[in-house]
């Protein structure tokens, strides 16, 4: 068996206080918000949301009858159970290349501020791709290598890497920028269809933030993001994607997969899942599904 790549942890992290509630990010959460708003579908069954967090963008999936918050951090998840409590939403502690659920269990997915931190993308992608049956939306938003401010850097030989080049640059350890091209071959090889494209967050310079008006900065972004499709140098790309192929929606009542051997018979009991093909147990700590470490 292959080495599992690496993980990126945020358990302990205040990530969600320092970057988001007092990160004075409004403008990207804003424009971020207005990007999964044009490519969202209205609803839906089930959707998965990779790389949850504390659950900064779960409420915008208002139309799904239910939603999977999925982190490698039970921390962050516990942020977002105090946010937003459990009527609507399954909390999974779990890492993206071994993922707990059935082939074509979920009808939609997003994975947002996440595939940056992806030592192996396209089998994070590939994983993705498992667990949505055929036709279904994935809401993909990666960091951008070929961003303007890169080119204009590398231009003035003010960087050493080409953000013209293919390959993924990690600027410290975990966090990838990748390029477009990169990405839309590796979404073709997982299985996805390239469906739009958005650019997002055209205007991510302090000194713009600090001195234009946040509401005509959101304005001058929506109007740009619509270029997306025909040349992407914004340091965020939102992707449209359609699951191709015929994979068929899971069986009514199957939802779990043992990630350790791939058995779809998890069998529910005193606050553990038990898996009857392997005998391992994964535990439920708190209403969070934990199959970081079995039992």
């Amino acid at each position: 068996m292959s080495q599992q790549p690496p993980v990126c942890d945020y358990e302990g992290s205040d990530y969600q206080q320092t970057f988001w509630d007092t990160g004075k990010r409004a403008y990207e959460d804003r424009v971020e918000e207005i990007a999964i708003r044009r490519l969202l579908p209205a609803g839906g069954r089930r959707l998965l949301e990779l790389g949850a967090g504390a659950g900064r963008n779960t409420p915008r999936y208002r139309g799904f009858e239910k939603v999977v918050l999925l982190d490698y951090a039970r921390s962050q998840l516990k942020l977002a159970q105090q946010r937003l409590g459990s009527d609507r939403y399954i909390y999974v502690a779990a890492d993206v290349y071994r993922l707990p659920f059935a082939p074509g269990v979920f009808d939609c997915a997003t994975m947002i501020r996440t595939l940056h931190h992806m030592a192996d993308p396209q089998a994070a992608l590939t994983e993705v791709r498992s667990v949505l049956q055929g036709g279904g939306s994935f809401l993909l938003e990666y960091a951008n290598k070929r961003n303007l401010k890169a080119v204009l850097r590398w231009m003035l030989r003010r960087q050493e890497w080409n953000p013209f080049d293919r390959d993924p640059i990690e600027y410290i350890p975990l966090n990838y920028d990748f390029h477009p091209a990169a990405v839309r071959s590796w979404l073709a090889e997982a299985g996805f269809q390239v469906m739009r494209q958005l650019t997002v967050s055209h205007f991510r310079v302090g000194f713009l933030k600090r001195t234009i008006p946040l509401e005509l900065l959101v304005g001058l972004d929506s109007l740009l993001q619509w270029t997306g499709s025909l040349v992407q140098l914004s340091p965020s790309v939102f992707v449209q994607n359609r699951a191709a192929g015929d994979t068929p929606a899971a069986d009514e009542g199957v939802f779990w997969r043992c990630p350790a051997c791939g058995s779809l018979e998890l069998e529910p009991g005193d606050e553990v899942l038990l898996c009857a093909a392997c005998g391992r147990r994964w535990p439920v700590r708190d209403g969070i599904y934990d199959f970081k470490d079995h039992l």
